[in-house]
């Protein structure tokens, strides 16, 4: 197999690897037992690691379009797992945090996923662990710039 036939080989495993573990989430075997929707649980989940969680940040984070982003939020508002409320700078602005039982969620889903990345890597060595941290910190690094670049720049 030459070199590039390998590297082809390489880039679609990974890419299968991808979609696979993208299937798990997506049948919220990460999002535990809450009976929040998938696509609602990643609202949460972006919610919580955006520093100012609005609607217009948050559809980018997500992939979707502002109006996609707005029913999404209303779900989630309207359950009870996210609440809007006044920016401290600019009044007129709503930033979205989640409400204590949105944090329960989210606390019960990270824990869960801490669980199930720490027994997939059981048997890993200490070096193996350590590499594959290293080696998957470095690919999203390089997707994140690669999308944040634009075409033909």
């Amino acid at each position: 197999m030459s070199s590039m036939e390998e590297r082809d080989a390489c880039t679609e495993a990974v890419a299968a690897a991808m979609v696979r573990i993208r299937r798990r989430q997506t049948r919220g075997a990460l999002a535990g037992e809450s009976r929040v929707p998938p696509a609602v649980f990643r609202v949460l989940d972006a919610v919580s690691s955006l520093e100012d969680a609005t609607v217009g940040a948050l559809a980018p984070a997500l992939g979707v379009d502002q109006p996609r982003a707005s029913r999404l939020v209303a779900q989630a508002v309207s359950e009870g797992w996210l609440e809007r409320v006044a920016d401290q700078h600019d009044g007129r602005r709503a930033v979205l945090r989640p409400t204590a039982l949105g944090d329960r969620i989210l606390s019960e889903a990270h824990r869960r996923r801490a669980t199930a990345t720490a027994a997939a890597m059981a048997d890993w060595t200490e070096r193996e662990r350590a590499e594959f941290t290293r080696l998957l910190s470095r690919f999203v690094d390089a997707m994140d710039a690669a999308e944040a670049t634009p075409p033909g720049s």
